[in-house]
């Protein structure tokens, strides 16, 4: 989207480079990264990704602020996940947005999803210096936001995952962590911050404190967990856990686990029916719209609906999205009246109707224009503020920008942002 950047990167690259930036990663992520890997990152003004920054935390804030949402929220938790001891604020949160052609014809920024949860944020550091040491890119580019600096960057990851906290006492759980595409983070993340990565079904409870054992065996006791558990993982692959995550114990959370629910797709209808957002689309739940009262706000919105009989009628200006997946699971595009109504009534508030957005292609490549979508990562420790940090790039030329739904496919996949 800076032209001048775009067209030099295109002219200089080779194919060859692509495979020294992986072997880079691979060689400082522990192994190879087991998603794919643009081959290009993407040059955009700052105050772009600025103000998608601005946006984000805005949305966040307002939610946070809203005690009637918040409750209907809490009551969406599903049983066994309400979690004990939540925190006043949540520690991660990231906000993806779309880039679309306003009625004016300008690019212009729309959220797709905005998530209380953490992402990758090590690994992201050693994207961006990857793509900068392999291509030779300026040091007039920057990544970090926020008024940030490669040390100040890591001195805020530092306080938001440990607080004041001894690292062996700190441990990042998730399940079956060496299996995880996120691996790369995940031990980047421990090398950095001295932290222990581990299965969070392999923690032992007793009384009200809670254990994990060390690379010699050892039973260690924990004070504090980044969680990078997700709740639909845990369900869809029905794990038990030793512990109750309902029970009160004696820890920390670094990302309390019901921010995922609190901040997720649940928001998205509140935040485009206040009308204080219009870069959010216009969204409503399945039970509502199947009442009336959801389609009528779509239709107000200016959301085409189709016409036609009830029965047969197919919805391709929008997408239907569980509430609580991950990655883009479970979205369907276009979907029908008889798929709607086959939702159970019990499990129709569990989903969202959303007016699907079209992406612009902005991304030059050999290969044709190409599709970006835009994440902020925040970052937000005890006694401190919500603060944009850094930003990820998801490159795609398919319906979906996550980097399942791209395979096959070259310069589309994970990247970064460099701004002037």
């Amino acid at each position: 989207m800076i032209p001048k950047f775009r067209s030099q990167f295109n002219e200089k690259y080779v194919p060859e480079a692509y495979g020294r930036l992986l072997g880079l990663l691979a060689e400082h992520c522990g192994g190879p990264v087991q998603f794919r890997v643009a081959e290009t990152p993407i040059f955009v003004p700052k105050a772009m990704l600025d103000e998608m920054a601005g946006l984000g935390g805005a949305m966040a804030k307002q939610l946070m602020e809203d005690a009637e949402y918040l409750a209907g929220a809490g009551r969406a938790i599903p049983a066994g996940f309400d979690v004990a001891g939540q925190t006043a604020h949540p520690h991660f949160l990231t906000a993806d947005f779309a880039l679309i052609r306003n009625s004016t014809g300008e690019l212009a920024p729309r959220l797709v999803e905005i998530q209380a949860f953490p992402s990758v944020f090590a690994y992201q550091v050693e994207l961006c210096a990857a793509y900068r040491k392999v291509f030779g890119l300026p040091e007039s580019l920057k990544v970090y936001l926020g008024g940030l600096s490669e040390e100040t960057y890591w001195d805020l990851l530092r306080r938001t995952v440990l607080g004041d906290r001894d690292p062996e006492h700190v441990v990042l759980t998730e399940v079956d962590p060496l299996h995880q595409k996120t691996f790369p983070d995940f031990e980047l993340t421990r090398r950095r911050l001295g932290i222990s990565v581990v299965d969070i079904s392999s923690l032992e409870p007793q009384g009200n404190k809670l254990f994990y054992r060390d690379a010699a065996g050892k039973r260690i006791p924990i004070e504090r967990i980044y969680n990078r558990a997700i709740a639909d993982e845990l369900i869809s692959r029905g794990i038990e856990l030793p512990f109750d995550l309902a029970q009160e114990w004696e820890v920390e959370w670094a990302g309390h686990p019901n921010w995922y629910f609190l901040i997720s797709k649940y928001s998205i209808p509140f935040l485009s029916q206040s009308r204080g957002f219009p870069e959010v689309p216009p969204a409503c739940f399945l039970d509502g719209f199947l009442a009336g009262p959801g389609e009528d706000f779509l239709r107000s919105r200016g959301v085409d609906l189709g016409t036609g009989s009830e029965a047969e009628r197919g919805y391709e200006s929008l997408l239907l999205k569980p509430l609580f997946s991950f990655a883009g699971k479970g979205i369907e595009f276009s979907p029908t009246r008889a798929r709607l109504e086959a939702i159970t009534q019990e499990e129709r508030k569990n989903y969202i109707l959303q007016e699907r957005m079209h992406f612009e292609p902005t991304i030059e490549t050999p290969f044709g224009r190409t599709q970006a979508e835009i994440r902020i990562l925040y970052l937000w420790p005890d006694g401190g503020e919500l603060t944009p940090a850094i930003s990820l790039v998801r490159l795609g030329r398919g319906k979906m920008m996550g980097v399942d739904h791209n395979k096959n496919q070259e310069w589309v996949g994970g990247s970064a942002a460099f701004y002037v």
